[in-house]
């Protein structure tokens, strides 16, 4: 089977592509990662990409005004240069549009922290821990043209504690990320994911899958 060419979206710090970075380097995650595409420019995920020599492009979302569509055309344009067959968000805090996700139909896949649908939007540590909520988590999952909405792959529950900040969860859900992103992007590799509906059929057969709970 041929390896898969994978580009990643991302807008802040990075660490969820590092985990990919990582994962590739020990050999857990048998996949080329073919481009970085970054919307902020000195965000410091372009400085991971550039250490592993993976190509970085900036492509800065406000010289496009509120036209998210001619944006996301540079986005593709530079996709398409490099091949890609999946399309990962990691921490991209931009909604695509329906035309970014016809172009890369059932191909587009979004790590998000809480365990959808409960908390999507831009803040759901703080909502989690507004809300009482006793459990919050990570979600990898399909994009659709819903907001956070898309099917669902892989899960992991986190506990809210007593006294949680947002920072506090954010940074314990984010160790389930770095590992549960990497997981979903290799059975995406593998072949091993199949949508049905809003359901997502894993073929586990030959590996171990970490429990989600």
């Amino acid at each position: 089977m041929a390896r898969i060419r994978v580009g990643v979206l991302a807008s802040g710090r990075g660490t969820d592509f590092q985990s990919l970075v990582d994962a590739r380097e020990r050999g857990d995650l048998d996949v080329d990662l073919a481009v970085l595409v970054c919307n902020l420019p000195g965000a410091p995920v372009i400085g991971r990409a550039e250490s592993h020599r993976i190509p970085a492009v900036v492509i800065d979302h406000k010289a496009f005004g509120k036209d998210r569509e001619a944006f996301e055309r540079e986005v593709v344009k530079v996709l398409r240069k490099h091949v890609v067959d999946l399309v990962v968000l990691a921490g991209f805090m931009r909604l695509v549009t329906g035309y970014f996700i016809r172009e890369f139909p059932n191909r587009i896949m979004n790590i998000h922290p809480s365990l959808l649908p409960a908390f999507p939007g831009a803040h759901p540590h703080a909502d989690a821990i507004a809300w009482g909520a006793k459990v919050s988590g990570c979600t990898v999952h399909f994009v659709d043209e819903s907001v956070d909405g898309g099917p669902v792959i892989l899960q992991k529950a986190v506990p809210v504690l007593d006294g949680d900040t947002a920072e506090a969860l954010s940074e314990r859900i984010l160790e389930q990320e770095h590992v549960f992103l990497p997981l979903a992007v290799r059975l995406f590799a593998e072949g091993r994911l199949r949508i049905e509906g809003r359901r997502v059929r894993i073929d586990a057969r030959g590996i171990d899958l970490p429990p989600s709970a």
